[in-house]
């Protein structure tokens, strides 16, 4: 389709931007009467020109003509026109002064014959015709009263001379009256214009006109051919108590026909505006297409548009329903009809809206900024909809908001709709083609058909479906667009499920954000730190360390361990090559505190498992968000916003608090999607594993989902089985066939072997699956002559038996079975002494199995050596028998020797396991140097 604006031609003055205003909009009679007006509205016809004959004019008019013609019926001496401010009362008054006055001018005018065909009136009557503006009359001499001066314009100085020597002074009668009306010929029309504002301006008149306009009521009925017409505005915006006063004096008085003057349909509101907008509506073939394409369009989505729109004769054929939507649209063209009709429907209620030259005054702007915006790319419209009006340019900007009459409106435009930093704005931009500016748009088409706000209108779906509908758009997207322009908006308010409210009172979102805006940093940092580690505790089935600050700060345990990387770090998915900044220096530290804790080298780096958080501020924001609305409640549970919110908002707040939290642990599932760990295969030993957005409602955990990940990865495994540690036998111990268990559990987890979550769980319960299968054997206490104290091979061992000692050997099976036969060397015995604290008598009655000892108090001593293989049951076995002793105290004496480097090893690994059993204070390590 084309664009409207290569079809259809403003008029010059639109085109070429003049600045509209109401009044420009508004015709002065007086100056129309004096020829001084402007000449398309002094001259009658070009004033016909422009006029249309809307229902409510044709009947107006129709009646006035009857009557100065003679004929009775169906009409009134005296007419009211009573309509809003701005509605059309003057132009009316104008059409029957040309009428009258100029009427061989008028007849060229088709309107005006099909007026005259339409009243069966062979010619326009004759008649004498007299003016009276309030706002513009002033005494003059000669025409010192209005009274005196509209008899003056009737029939000159006889006329006044007809009212009597008391009209200086006094309104004449009704016989008065009627001797004028013979002067005059017999058939005369008084137009009254703006009387309210003359009887404020000249009180000392204001009783002697209200007696005038009483006696020319009278005078007029006892006519045939005499016709009275005077305008009186409905709103009240416009009166003073006064005024009010004297309209209704007025009204009681003239008690005649009373319309209003509003166009019915989009039909007339169109044909008023086309012809004071445009000059030209271009060919007759492309408006019937595009107007085709659109009822084609809203044919058949009539169950998604407004039954008032769409609804056509049941009995109708589809083509017949079809070319009814089609005139209907070609009627308003280049307007779309919801453009033009949204100011009947919505509007005219308003007190400060001039109905018609309010209307003509913002269309004038509208198709001025329109025009020359698409000839500078902007989207091209085929017909003129809500969307396109320029609500973000301040002259328009200024004439709806003076049509509204409230300008605390201009912010909550600048905020949600037509500001550059609007909510629209933002969210619309990404959209491109048909959904160009979609949002603002949206936006747009609420305001106008939420009257701002400023009366209980609502914006429906439906009728911003068909405002904004167009065959390149789906009513899906316009749905859409609504539901998320109202998720950000500040002033933007939901009514009902599927209705919008545009309004000057900001929403709950707006409080939320000004809360969010006063949050404090440390605040904030505080939560989101809590919530991260809150979220990975969740069903943890691993150690976690969150946020370390140093290296140290991180135990080297030879169990699977995750890191929880600060959220205010994170990590932009890139190669290693072009890691710039934060990201490449936290690279940089975690390869470095995997390998080292402090100054000392780690003995299972693999077992660091680092959770990072992709780069952004999506998951603080969500946070500060979530802190907003919980210091929103905190200020609804005070009663410090009572009366700024309404209850229907308020009542919503914890579901809001819930909602928000929500999305915090959302964006936390999302956020953290990266995990690093050693690699000694990478350039700096670090690999990092993408694991992608992850939802928190995917009914598991984020350590789960991790560890799901490095299984895919075929990087942890559950368990291990003795192939795969025969396979993967250190070359240099393959000779000896003995691979010391300590070493063997820190192959899992010093990157030599695959990961376990519990190297410790799982060797102490496979290897003794191992040894009594025999696939291995099991040996402890190396002799001088490189035999072993004890060795286990086809037969069962307790788990609590397996210790991850250097001189405890995991033999391969071959040296197992050449090993088995050899004596095994004999343990230290171990001594029980019971130490002679009491008396021989009561020594001897401990002898005696027959006499317990009840008298007197003993002392045990447990004293020896222990193999190695034995340590976990003396444990489990003896250890439980002590603890049945009235009181007990146990201590260690354990003397090391070797080489330097190895003992400062094992100091550090005691260490930290004395640190992990929490006898970092009660037990003591203390070197020596030889």
């Amino acid at each position: 389709m084309e664009p409207w604006y290569k079809v259809a031609t403003p008029r010059a003055e639109v085109r070429e931007g003049r600045s509209f205003n109401p009044d420009e909009f508004a015709i002065a009679l007086e100056q129309v009467v004096a020829g001084t007006a402007p000449l398309d509205y002094r001259d009658a016809e070009k004033f016909f020109n422009r006029t249309y004959f809307t229902r409510a004019l044709r009947e107006h008019a129709g009646m006035v003509l009857r009557r100065l013609s003679g004929k009775t019926e169906n009409t009134a001496s005296v007419l009211t026109l009573v309509t809003q401010f701005g509605g059309g009362k003057t132009h009316t008054l104008t059409a029957l002064y040309h009428l009258v006055k100029n009427s061989k001018a008028a007849l060229r005018n088709e309107g005006v014959a099909n007026l005259l065909l339409a009243e069966n009136l062979a010619a326009i009557p004759q008649a004498k015709i007299a003016v009276f503006v309030g706002n513009a009359w002033d005494p003059k001499p000669g025409r010192d009263t209005p009274w005196m001066d509209i008899a003056f314009q009737l029939a000159g100085a006889q006329g006044v001379e007809a009212l009597g020597k008391k009209a200086m002074t006094s309104p004449p009668g009704t016989d008065s009256l009627g001797e004028l009306f013979k002067l005059a010929g017999g058939k005369v029309l008084i137009l009254f214009d703006e009387v309210l504002n003359f009887m404020n301006r000249h009180r000392d008149l204001a009783e002697s006109f209200h007696s005038f306009i009483q006696n020319l009521t009278v005078a007029m009925t006892g006519t045939t051919s005499c016709a009275t017409v005077i305008s009186l505005p409905r709103s009240q915006v416009e009166m003073t108590p006064a005024d009010m006063e004297w309209q209704e004096r007025i009204t009681k008085v003239v008690r005649r026909v009373a319309k209003d003057l509003i166009a019915n349909d989009e039909t007339e509101i169109s044909e008023v505006v086309r012809r004071r907008l445009f000059e030209d509506l271009g060919k007759e073939s492309v408006r019937r297409s595009a107007s085709k394409e659109y009822a084609d369009w809203c044919f058949e989505r009539r169950a998604q548009l407004p039954p008032e729109w769409t609804s056509v004769d049941s009995a109708a054929t589809e083509t017949k329903a079809k070319e009814f939507l089609r005139k209907r649209f070609e009627a308003c063209y280049p307007f779309h009809p919801a453009t033009l009709s949204v100011f009947q429907r919505k509007w005219q209620a308003l007190p400060q809206y001039q109905q018609t030259r309010g209307t003509l005054a913002m269309l004038a702007q509208w198709v001025s900024w329109v025009f020359r915006q698409h000839f500078q790319g902007a989207r091209n419209e085929p017909l003129i909809t809500l969307g396109s009006a320029p609500l973000d340019i301040p002259d328009f900007q200024a004439v709806v908001i003076g049509q509204l009459g409230e300008s605390r409106l201009v912010p909550a435009i600048e905020a949600d709709i037509a500001g550059h930093l609007s909510h629209a704005n933002a969210l619309d931009g990404d959209a491109k083609r048909a959904l160009k500016e979609i949002h603002r748009r949206v936006g747009t088409a609420i305001f106008f058909e939420s009257s701002g706000g400023m009366k209980d209108k609502v914006a429906h779906l439906p009728e911003l479906r068909f405002a904004l509908g167009e065959p390149s758009i789906d009513t899906t997207s316009i749905d859409n667009a609504a539901f998320a322009l109202e998720s950000r908006a500040f002033f933007l308010h939901r009514s009902g499920t599927e209705g919008f409210k545009f309004g000057y009172k900001p929403t709950l979102k707006k409080v939320v954000s000004d809360r969010r805006a006063s949050l404090d940093e440390d605040d904030v940092k505080k939560v989101l730190r809590e919530m991260v580690r809150k979220e990975f505790e969740r069903g943890a089935t691993v150690p976690l360390v969150p946020y370390p600050s140093e290296a140290i700060d991180i135990q080297d345990s030879p169990r699977l361990t995750f890191i929880i990387v600060d959220p205010e770090a994170g990590w932009i998915d890139q190669t290693e090559e072009k890691q710039t900044g934060d990201s490449k220096d936290l690279r940089a530290r975690i390869a470095d505190w995997c390998k080292n804790r402090g100054a000392s080298p780690r003995l299972y780096p693999a077992s660091l498992i680092w959770c990072v958080r992709k780069g952004g501020r999506a998951l603080r924001e969500k946070v500060e968000q979530y802190l907003a609305w919980k210091n929103v409640k905190g200020d609804i549970d005070s009663g410090a916003l009572t009366g700024e919110i309404e209850q229907a908002e308020r009542q919503q707040v914890a579901a809001n608090i819930k909602e928000a939290e929500e999305a915090v642990r959302d964006e936390i599932w999302a956020g953290y999607q990266f995990v690093f760990l050693l690699d000694n295969s990478s350039k700096d030993g670090i690999r990092v594993i993408p694991l992608g957005a992850g939802h928190a409602s995917a009914g598991e955990t984020l350590t789960g989902r991790v560890i799901a990940a490095l299984r895919t990865e075929t990087l942890l495994n559950e368990s291990v089985g003795s192939g795969y540690i025969e396979r993967n036998w250190p070359p240099a111990l393959k000779e000896s066939g003995a691979w010391p268990l300590a070493g063997l559990r820190q192959s899992f987890l010093d990157g030599s072997l695959t990961r376990l979550i519990d190297s410790d769980k799982v060797l102490r319960s496979k290897i003794p699956e191992f040894i009594q299968r025999g696939d291995f054997g099991l040996a402890s206490g190396i002799e001088k002559d490189g035999s072993y104290t004890k060795v286990w091979y086809k037969e069962f061992i307790s788990p609590d038996d397996i210790t991850f000692e250097k001189n405890v050997f995991l033999l391969l099976k071959s040296k197992a079975e050449s090993r088995i036969s050899a004596p095994s060397a004999s343990a230290a015995p171990t001594e029980v002494k019971l130490e002679e604290a009491v008396s021989p008598a009561v020594v001897s009655s401990v002898d005696n199995t027959q006499s317990p000892i009840e008298a007197a108090s003993a002392r045990l001593e447990i004293t020896g050596g222990l193999p190695f293989e034995i340590w976990n049951r003396f444990g489990s076995k003896i250890l439980p028998k002590i603890k049945s002793a009235e009181d007990f105290s146990i201590g260690i004496s354990i003397t090391l020797s070797g080489s330097a480097k190895d003992l400062s090893r094992l100091n550090q690994e005691i260490s930290q396991a004395l640190a992990d059993l929490g006898l970092s204070e009660q037990v003591k390590i203390t070197s020596f140097k030889e």
